[in-house]
């Protein structure tokens, strides 16, 4: 069958062509990375890290002004012991905090998330009759993950020329925000909430006077109830006059204090007491237990919460587009000197940053990895040819692979990219061991129809190209089998390696050879044509040169005069028979001194030309002389078994000891030979400086970013949590 394969797409090269188009344009609409070419974009969903959190979601319930201990016994107990009985429920966690319960539910990792949440809901809604106080509803979080959180700003006054120029009260710029910021971001699309932080809420209060109610006989439950019947509208049936038809209604919402001040508490002796007659009604702000502070100054603003599932860049794209749209119909006011004050949604927080840093990271590496292999494989097998051939395999599994972490649900994020970077040496082997076959059959067998050549060399390494590749993707199945956290960490890198590698096997035996065809076979006899082609090789690198492109210049120009020299003058074919290699090796070193800049961006780039030039040199010698030396060496060992043995069996016993410790290693020695070995110098001396290799969870990010989160005393009020960060702020 996979000759056939082979055979078919060998022999049907415009079908060949066709796929080759069909999987780079595909690959390049679905690439995380950010690449204009003109394509429509359907990207694989793109985050900095993996989500590992559970399967959760929160039941939140309010109950203002009770305690801790209040919230749990009438609230929290009675809500999780209802909600234990919930199919596929792992674990519960409860929190009871001053006036709020948070109910944490986990389920398995096998349920489904809004599955989950449409039984918790059933739950909720079959609640016995009394089984909470009266008044008190829970509800369920919002349908996110611990990640969900992707987009911070703030509300700030800013003047024509975009500086601050302040002017609006914190209540006013939370009534905006409440009020017109939040429904607006909430319709764009992928947003599962926008929470508002900071500011007051504004709020009619009523401040009771004890001694004008003790005199009119008026109680507290009184003028509560005054309140609530006060503020409603009451419908009623309809009139008909002169055969028009009028709906009467009683109007009784509260629309300013002088409303709600005339409500009536009672009647005495035909007389109304009024609330005003009983107590101070104002607008004023609510009590809070939260704030948001920047740079040491009160704010207020809103969080951005992502829809689970959903894409975070396309999502934080959405919310800009919306903020866009918004942002001339927001209120301003004139200031006092005149100047204008305009509200202004200003981001604090926006984790496109971390994203673009973080995949920023793994595209440079996979570029330089590219790079790096084609200096290598340009050096090694010395013919121009084989090494595009050979590098042109890369690109096209990488994305293919692109694909398929679109459709099996795969997201770009530092881990799973990294399973890209890890197969890329396995990827190239691929393509050498088939390349080099092509090459030897063509030195071998000259005579021989080139398209049946390739045929036959392919056909020759596909059992020994799968059977190394897929016993790599079989060695990875443990990684699929993992659950919990470590299996979301992980299974994306065995997901993305188990892709490219797949990716290289269908590329080098389907599309490879039809590639090989078309290299090796392009080699035109006539003299004039081939001066023809060089010369409009040199005419389109001088176009490249006149755009800016030195680079493809460089190339393009000093392969097409040093065939062009070859052609006019043959004596000098010999001297100048890799002259091409050499101008596409200086090329590549360039571009990677560009790129890596080993010596720092301060550097020149001649200085990190010669200094990757020299690491390339050094490290390529070493391995020449390693393959010149090999036969010597192997004989050395096979002559001599027994003592060479001992070098691998030290190496073994080196490296367990530098894994778990010298002193859980050789702990016997103290058994042996006495406790006061621990105190002998050399013991002490390896025991110190061999403790053994420390465990991490999760790997250490470096992307310039950092997260302060202080911890405040349980007992400190919200005025001195609101100091002490002010103080933060402005120190850091």
């Amino acid at each position: 069958m996979i000759n056939n394969l082979i055979k078919f797409f060998l022999y049907n090269r415009l079908v060949t062509f066709l796929l080759l188009v069909i999987l780079v344009g595909w690959g390049l609409v679905t690439a995380p990375f950010n690449w204009q070419v003109g394509l429509p974009k359907d990207p694989v969903p793109v985050d900095a890290i993996p989500d590992i959190g559970e399967n959760q979601q929160i039941v939140f319930t309010e109950w203002a002004g009770r305690s801790p201990q209040d919230i749990e016994d009438q609230i929290t107990y009675p809500l999780t012991s209802s909600l234990l009985g919930l199919p596929g429920v792992k674990t519960i966690r409860s929190s009871s905090i001053f006036g709020v319960s948070s109910i944490y539910i986990i389920f398995n990792e096998d349920v489904e998330f809004y599955w989950s949440r449409s039984r918790i809901l059933e739950k909720l809604n079959a609640l016995p009759k009394g089984l909470l106080p009266d008044g008190v509803q829970p509800s369920l979080g919002p349908d996110a993950t611990a990640l969900g959180q992707i987009f911070w700003y703030t509300l700030e006054g800013r003047d024509e020329e975009g500086n601050p120029a302040g002017g609006w009260d914190p209540q006013e710029i939370r009534t905006v925000q409440d009020y017109t910021i939040k429904y607006a971001l909430s319709s764009a699309s992928g947003v599962s909430e926008v929470a508002s932080v900071g500011g007051f809420v504004r709020e009619y209060q009523i401040d009771i006077d004890p001694e004008a109610m003790k005199g009119f006989g008026v109680t507290l439950m009184d003028i509560t109830k005054a309140v609530r019947e006060s503020n409603r509208d009451i419908g009623a049936k309809t009139m008909e006059i002169n055969q028009a038809e009028y709906l009467v209604r009683g109007l009784g919402y509260v629309k300013s204090l002088e409303d709600l001040e005339s409500a009536v508490v009672k009647t005495v002796n035909n007389t109304p007491i009024r609330i005003k007659d009983v107590a101070f009604v104002s607008v004023g702000p609510a009590s809070r237990r939260g704030a948001l502070d920047k740079s040491g100054a009160e704010a207020v603003g809103g969080v951005v919460v992502a829809r689970y599932g959903s894409n975070p860049m396309e999502v934080i794209e959405n919310v800009k587009a919306k903020i866009k749209d918004i942002e001339a119909g927001l209120p301003s006011k004139v200031l006092a000197d005149g100047r204008q004050s305009k509200l202004t949604i200003v981001p604090f927080y926006d984790r496109t940053q971390l994203i673009q840093e973080t995949i920023g990271t793994l595209e440079e590496a996979l570029s330089l990895e590219i790079i790096i292999t084609v200096v290598v494989v340009i050096v090694m097998l010395l013919n121009l040819r084989a090494s595009i051939l050979i590098s042109s395999l890369l690109p096209i599994a990488v994305l293919m692979c692109f694909i398929a972490m679109r459709y099996f649900g795969v997201d770009a994020n530092i881990v799973a990219l990294s399973g890209i970077a890890i197969a890329i040496g396995t990827m190239v082997d691929v393509g050498i061991v088939l390349t080099e076959n092509v090459s030897r059959h063509l030195d071998m067998k000259k005579d021989q129809k080139l398209v049946d050549l390739i045929y036959e060399a392919s056909k020759e390494v596909a059992p020994a190209i799968i059977t190394a590749v897929m016993t790599t993707v079989v060695s990875f199945i443990p990684v699929f089998t993992l659950e919990a956290a470590e299996g979301k960490l992980f299974r994306p890198l065995a997901f993305t390696k188990t892709f490219a590698l797949v990716a290289a096997i269908l590329v080098a035996l389907l599309i490879l050879p039809t590639l090989a065809y078309w290299f090796f076979g392009f080699q035109p006899k006539n003299k004039r044509f081939r001066m023809v082609l060089n010369a409009i090789t040199v005419i389109i690198g001088s176009v490249a040169l006149f755009n800016g492109l030195w680079l493809a210049a460089l190339v393009l120009i000093g392969i097409g005069v040093s065939n062009l020299f070859q052609l006019v003058k043959p004596q000098t074919e010999k001297y100048l028979k890799h002259s091409a290699l050499i101008v596409a090796l200086v090329a590549v070193n360039i571009l990677l001194a560009e790129e890596w800049a080993p010596l720092g961006v301060q550097g020149s780039v001649f200085l990190n030309f010669l200094f990757v030039a020299l690491i390339i040199g050094l490290t390529l010698g070493v391995f020449s002389l390693f393959i010149k030396v090999y036969p010597t060496l192997l004989n050395l060992t096979l002559k001599n078994r027994k003592t060479f043995l001992i070098i691998p069996a030290f190496i073994v016993l080196f490296g367990i000891t530098i894994w778990q410790g010298f002193d859980k290693v050789f702990g016997f020695m103290p058994k042996v030979f006495g406790d006061e070995i621990r105190t002998a110098k050399l013991y002490s001396n390896l025991n110190h400086s061999l403790p053994g290799i420390g465990k991490e969870f999760m790997p250490a990010l470096d992307e310039g970013a950092f997260l302060l989160m202080p911890t405040s005393m349980p007992h400190a009020g919200i005025e001195q949590n609101k100091e002490v960060l002010k103080m933060l702020d402005m120190a850091v």
